[in-house]
């Protein structure tokens, strides 16, 4: 904000500043401050499930949802108000969030989608889950529609012998994982490999229990498998390892990555590196997330948060997650343990936790909140069970734009006056947070007119005491307001606090 000339005049010769709590910004500061806002944590709005999003998927401008719902309904609607049906799936434009008219049924079985992939050329959809039909066709947990007019295919129908909960695609392969032991009447155990259209291929790999996720990295000649199992091809193989994409051979494992009561239950990759996300049986087990590089697996960073981590997306550096984290204590940026935390982003590089903060909370089911991401131009898509977005309504399904940073501060601050010495009044305050912005900037009015701005850094666990030294005409009485913006958003004015200076002996 630029001052007049007479403003400026008052505060230079009226006003001493002693603002303690509030160093000048650095470079490196500026510079990280930049970057801290990857998103928006303002929601746009979006249309609601009835119940659990299990898996979302982008494809050529739409974005397909599947759980275990009956019926979406629009932005701000209440449960049952203004409901389309819609079994099990559904989809929207992916920028304006428009339902379209692409819909299919998908019951028996569990009656619920667990796995959406596109092909690599966005023209077909891959859906798994526990279901033995859509619409009127009889299926076995897997089948694939054409992204273009929305149909269902009669060429990808393995008979998939439980629920699907993962799926993986190349140019030229459709890779499925989950609970399952048989497909096509052969043996394979939690994870299989077919072509697109639906012809089993003899890779194969023993694995002894289910498979959560699937990253395909053919450049690297791996497929990356995360899951819940203890043993791969008959050798010790913790939650994670990297397949022969061709034969199902082991080709790489992660000793000591993960503990005997941790799971991967999400991958995602970029150029050079892969992501994988945990979720820990039992306290202090590990939750968080590990970065590696796909060409030799060596590990680049481990964050040892806790609280599960159900998905992960990246984007642009930064790693973003869907979780209930709670204490990322020895995280760089990180919080000590206290409540849970829905969403983080994260420095692909070093794990730094980024300034962005939006949330839900727990929600239906287990409790868990969000429980998948994914980004579609440059719109993050999130579904879980979570009933409420930053604090209001908003069931199943949420997303967020690119930034700047659009929510406001969550207080106003209420500033504490005295004054000891003739002619002298101290403010204090404690500093307010926003949820995307790490730096708020502090205007303090003195009847009414500016006399101070100052920066200060804080997060809803870090609130600094902020302290403001006023010189005005011994034995004067001024009120005197605080406001706090985030260069786009202003909270109201604190309420007014009058104080007489002291006067002179």
């Amino acid at each position: 904000m630029r001052l007049s000339k007479k403003t400026a005049r008052l505060a230079t010769t009226a006003s001493t500043v002693l603002l303690l709590a509030a160093a000048p910004p650095t470079a490196a500061h500026a510079s990280r401050a930049r970057h801290e806002n990857p998103l928006t944590s303002a929601p746009l709005a979006t249309w609601q499930t009835d119940g659990i999003v299990w898996s979302v998927a982008y494809a050529r401008g739409v974005v397909y949802v599947g759980g275990t719902f009956d019926s979406v309904r629009p932005p701000g609607a209440k449960p049952g108000q203004k409901a389309v049906a819609r079994k099990n799936f559904a989809a929207f434009d992916a920028v304006t969030g428009r339902l379209l008219p692409c819909a299919h049924s998908f019951t028996e079985g569990e009656g619920t989608v667990r796995a959406l992939k596109a092909s690599r050329d966005g023209k077909v959809l891959y859906v798994g889950g526990s279901f033995g039909q859509v619409d009127d066709a009889s299926v076995a947990n897997a089948v694939a529609l054409n992204v273009a007019g929305c149909s269902l295919r009669k060429d990808f129908r393995p008979a998939v012998s439980a629920t699907v909960r993962a799926i993986a695609t190349t140019g030229t392969t459709v890779y499925l994982g989950g609970d399952f032991t048989r497909v096509d009447g052969q043996d394979r155990e939690h994870v299989a490999s077919l072509s697109p259209a639906g012809r089993l291929s003899p890779f194969k790999a023993g694995i002894d229990q289910p498979v959560r996720a699937l990253l395909a990295a053919p450049k690297h000649g791996k497929l990356l498998v995360g899951g819940d199992f203890h043993e791969v091809n008959g050798e010790r193989q913790q939650a994670l390892v990297a397949l022969n994409p061709s034969t199902g051979s082991t080709v790489a494992s992660f000793p000591g990555w993960f503990p005997g009561r941790s799971s991967v239950k999400s991958l995602a990759g970029d150029a050079a590196n892969f992501y994988a996300a945990a979720e820990g049986r039992g306290t202090g087990i590990f939750d968080g997330r590990i970065a590696g590089r796909l060409a030799n697996g060596e590990m680049i960073w481990k964050d040892n948060c806790q609280g599960a981590t159900q998905a992960v997306v990246v984007h642009r550096g930064v790693l973003y997650s869907a979780s209930h984290a709670h204490n990322c204590s020895r995280t760089p940026g990180g919080f000590p343990d206290g409540r849970r935390r829905h969403f983080l982003a994260q420095s692909v590089g070093d794990s730094r936790i980024l300034h962005w903060f939006p949330d839900t909370d727990d929600g239906l089911g287990e409790g868990i909140g969000p429980r998948a991401l994914v980004m579609a131009k440059g719109i993050l898509w999130a579904g879980g069970e979570f009933t409420t977005v930053n604090g209001r309504p908003q069931q199943g399904l949420t997303r967020f734009s690119s930034g700047p940073g659009n929510t406001a501060p969550l207080a106003a601050p209420e500033p504490a006056a005295r004054s000891d010495k003739a002619g002298r009044i101290t403010l204090t305050w404690r500093a307010t947070w926003d949820r995307d912005d790490a730096e708020l900037t502090y205007r303090i009015r003195r009847d009414g007119v500016l006399v101070a701005s100052r920066k200060q850094r804080s997060t809803d666990w870090e609130l600094p005491e902020m302290t403001y030294t006023d010189s005005v005409t011994p034995g004067s009485r001024h009120t005197y307001t605080v406001t706090v913006t985030d260069g786009r958003n202003t909270v109201p004015r604190s309420a007014p606090h009058a104080v007489t200076a002291a006067a002179r002996k």
